[in-house]
């Protein structure tokens, strides 16, 4: 057997969309986490870069600030060693002490307040036959100069100098400086760092040196002023790697002595002392940046050569670097969690809805009790298959089965005779296969996709009724034995004609009807009894009764009724006609079976009611109007006649005439609607007298006034011995009973005379006139019968 296409209701694609719809959302969300780290990740970057670039301004500017230094103190030695070359000329050509040396290194002293110390240290037999030094130094606010000893030119540190490398230096040319490592001076009992540069005679042999002295505690108050976050340190390494560092000023001695020594050991300092030329260092190397951690803490340490040679430094925490990024972190940790919460939650209600809808989807195609396949989903399996065939199954007298043992066993009956047929179904041959579906009510659908042979599907519909019959279902120890009838239809049609795949069930449908009223246990769909042809015809006359209704064509004709004894018109009997658009009346065959069926036939009898009223206010005549059972047992309809007949003088002319062939179930209603409206004066007729077998009961049970004899008789009486015979007796019956008698369809004079000597009270038909939309009142008999159809029409209102 095939299997059923999946639609948005079957559970496996459910699940499907689901699934899909889950992933859909985890993407969404895994997505919206990336965008949102990405772009934590590129604002991190920016701001990093930003705050890097602070620092690296920070850097050089403090960089530039020592290195201007590094040339103030260069420029004033270079000029302390001119001011020395000066004096050794002067000493050569006028013999200058080196009292007046001292004076010159004093004053010099006093220019440059950046130097804590200066010296002047010449080569023997340069400024005299020994060598000579002089050397001044601050001692609070005094400048104090002195002599040297003259053993200082067999010092390590001063021939290591006057022999570097360089040569001597010609007048003009750029001079080599040397900046020293930190040394403890026990002079000035401090430590120091000393600038030296040759001094060089007219003809570029040196002849000395000049130095310069830079206190340790004055580097350390230059380079602490490097300011960029709280917890930032700044340190100048010399040449031998000493750190001096602004740390040294620090509260926690501990945390600094710990920083220095990591410093110290990251050996920043790599090579020795650089000689520079011209105030420019030979070996000033770009700011480089690398980690360091000092008891679990990270800094980021940046640091460059200066133009000594030496190493400048910050350390800045790498904690208050990223502090920046902290509220931005935290911002976007929060606006994530807010958005994915949101998101979450939407996800949530949206997934919740979409299950919801599949569900109902899903119902909407399955019916509740089976967990069958419903009509919904019957229709639209049936799209798309050309070759295909459907069995509707019926069970029979299943209302008795509800009404005697109640809703819950009809629902197990349904579900036991599902299961069954579903489970006989699976396990038969292809020919005899097919999809069982669950129809409203107590119809069960069997569908054949691609399967349109009629033998083939008449053997199963017999197989199904033989399957059906042998089911037996237990209910509070009644065993309940079903049958079913069936109505049959294929896309093959007898002949060469074709059934549309839509068509099937409805078509299905028109043949279960016709075995139920055939009273045959199944029956095929066949278009030659134009079944769809009269459904059709039902549906134009329906649309044109409805506007009929609603623009006020329907409208009483008159058929007059004469006194046989007087031969005066006395009575009008008040039928339905409808007009059409173009005001020519149409014949009520065509459109009262139809307002049975549509339930509009309670409109036309209002319409009747009112209409005749207003025709019969003005004038003597006695009318009378048809009401159907319908029109007995409608208690709307008994307000309204009581209100339109509160004028007596209408009410005692006006005649109800009740259909004896319809079946009368409920006397109840219909007498009290008898005695309501005799009471105020109306009568009651018989109409159709002598067709039905409940004559007698209607007559007993209705309190009538008068009989209409059935035309059905009325029309033999010239012509059928037996209809005379029953007319007589009917007349003889109804004289006994003080009933007036009326006969119909009098058609000819013959049957008319006939009429006369019966004795019947009165006569209508065509001998005496047909329905018109006047009053009739003058009377002129046909001397020719006319044919006996032509006033036959469908009652009531006609």
């Amino acid at each position: 057997m095939k299997t059923m296409m999946q639609l948005p209701g079957s559970m496996p694609t459910q699940r499907l969309i689901m699934v899909a719809l889950s992933l859909l959302v985890i993407l969404f969300i895994i997505g919206m986490l990336l965008m949102s780290q990405l772009n934590l990740d590129f604002s991190q970057k920016a701001m990093s870069d930003l705050r890097e670039r602070q620092i690296t301004d920070t850097f050089h500017a403090n960089l530039d600030r020592i290195n201007a230094h590094h040339q103030k103190m260069e420029q004033n030695t270079v000029g302390l060693a001119r001011t020395g070359e000066l004096f050794q000329r002067l000493r050569l050509r006028d013999n200058i002490d080196a009292v007046q040396l001292q004076t010159m290194l004093r004053q010099a002293l006093e220019d440059f307040p950046e130097a804590d110390g200066s010296g002047i240290w010449y080569e023997p037999g340069a400024f005299a036959p020994e060598p000579v030094g002089v050397i001044a130094h601050r001692q609070g606010s005094e400048i104090r100069t002195a002599r040297a000893n003259a053993e200082f030119v067999d010092r390590e540190w001063y021939r290591t100098l006057i022999e570097s490398p360089g040569g001597n230096t010609q007048p003009g040319q750029a001079r080599d400086f040397h900046w020293t490592a930190a040394y403890f001076k026990r002079r000035i009992d401090d430590v120091v760092v000393t600038l030296t540069t040759t001094m060089s005679d007219t003809s570029g042999r040196r002849i000395g040196l000049v130095s310069t002295d830079w206190r340790a505690d004055d580097i350390i108050r230059l380079i602490s002023r490097v300011e960029v976050t709280p917890g930032t340190f700044s340190f100048l390494l010399d040449s031998e790697n000493r750190n001096l560092s602004s740390l040294s000023q620090a509260e926690d001695v501990e945390r600094a002595q710990q920083l220095i020594e990591a410093i110290s050991t990251a050996r920043l300092q790599q090579n020795p002392p650089v000689a520079t030329s011209g105030g420019i260092a030979a070996a000033i190397a770009p700011m480089q940046r690398e980690p360091l951690v000092v008891a679990g803490e990270r800094f980021a340490l940046f640091h460059a050569r200066t133009q000594a040679g030496m190493v400048f430094g910050i350390g800045v925490p790498q904690a208050e670097i990223d502090a920046v990024l902290t509220p931005m972190r935290a911002s976007n940790l929060r606006i994530v969690a807010l958005i994915g919460s949101i998101v979450i939650l939407l996800s949530a209600l949206i997934l919740f809805m979409v299950a919801g809808t599949l569900r109902q989807l899903r119902n909407l195609y399955t019916d509740p009790l089976t967990q069958l396949p419903n009509r919904e989903r019957l229709l639209v399996d049936t799209h798309g298959h050309q070759c295909a065939s459907l069995i509707l199954l019926n069970i029979d007298d299943f209302k008795e089965i509800n009404d005697f043992y109640g809703h819950q066993c009809g629902d197990h009956v349904i579900t036991t005779l599902s299961a069954r047929l579903l489970e006989y179904l699976q396990q038969q041959p292809r020919e005899r296969s097919g999809q069982l579906y669950r129809m409203p009510g107590d119809e069960l659908a069997i569908w054949r996709p691609d399967q349109d042979d009629l033998t083939e599907l008449t053997g199963l519909a017999e197989h199904l009724l033989e399957f059906v019959g042998a089911v037996h279902i237990q209910w509070d120890e009644h065993d309940i034995t079903l049958h079913a009838s069936m109505g049959l239809a294929s896309t093959q049609l007898p002949g060469d004609d074709r059934l549309a795949p839509e068509n099937l069930l409805t078509s299905a449908n028109i043949a279960l009807k016709h075995a139920r009223l055939a009273q045959v246990s199944f029956r095929h769909y066949d278009p030659a009894d134009r079944v769809r042809e009269n459904y059709q015809h039902n549906l134009i006359w329906a649309n044109k009764l409805k506007a009929a209704l609603e623009e006020n064509r329907i409208v009483p004709f008159f058929q007059p009724i004469m006194n046989v004894a007087t031969g005066k018109i006395e009575k009008f009997e008040c039928l339905a006609r409808m007009l059409d658009e173009r005001g020519e009346p149409v014949s009520p065959a065509l459109f009262l079976p139809v307002a049975r069926k549509i339930r509009l036939y309670r409109f036309i009898t209002r319409q009747m009611i009112d209409q005749s009223l207003r025709w019969f206010a003005n004038n003597q005549y006695e009318f009378s109007l048809n009401l159907s059972c319908e029109d007995l047992l409608d208690p709307e309809l008994h307000e309204f006649v009581i209100q339109r007949l509160q004028d007596r003088s209408l009410a005692e002319r006006m005649i109800f005439e009740i259909l004896e062939s319809e079946s009368i179930e409920n006397y109840e209603p219909v007498r009290l609607f008898i005695d309501r409206v005799k009471a105020l004066g109306c009568r009651i007729a018989i109409d159709d007298f002598g067709t039905g077998y409940s004559n007698f009961e209607h007559l007993m049970r209705l309190n009538v006034d008068l009989i209409k004899i059935d035309g059905n008789l009325i029309r033999q009486l010239d012509s059928d011995a037996n209809a005379l015979t029953l007319t007589r007796g009917i007349v003889q019956f109804a004289r006994d009973l003080r009933l007036q008698t009326v006969a119909e369809f009098v058609h000819s004079p013959a049957v008319l005379a006939q009429v006369r000597l019966l004795g019947i009270d009165y006569a209508q038909g065509a001998c005496i006139g047909m329905p018109a939309n006047a009053l009739i009142t003058q009377i002129v008999l046909a001397e020719t019968a006319a044919d006996p159809q032509e006033d036959a029409s469908p009652k009531p209102h006609v």
